[in-house]
């Protein structure tokens, strides 16, 4: 059995206290990770196409607010 499908079987044990904790706490967790992908993928210059894009979308008339 692979380390990720124990760790399935233990979370399909747990109480719901403490599976209200860790969705709590993974969520957080994976807004992190994402948050320091982004961050490492911009001084990379990985999204200075997008953000081009975007500004010249703008500039061009063709953003809307929201």
């Amino acid at each position: 059995m692979s380390e990720v499908e124990q760790i399935e079987r233990q979370i399909e044990s747990l109480p719901p206290k403490d599976l209200i904790r860790l969705r709590r706490w993974f969520l957080d967790f994976d807004a992190r990770v994402w948050d320091q992908q982004i961050a490492t993928d911009s001084r990379a210059g990985k999204l200075d196409d997008l953000v081009a894009e975007a500004r010249a979308n703008y500039e061009g008339g063709k953003a809307r607010s929201l």
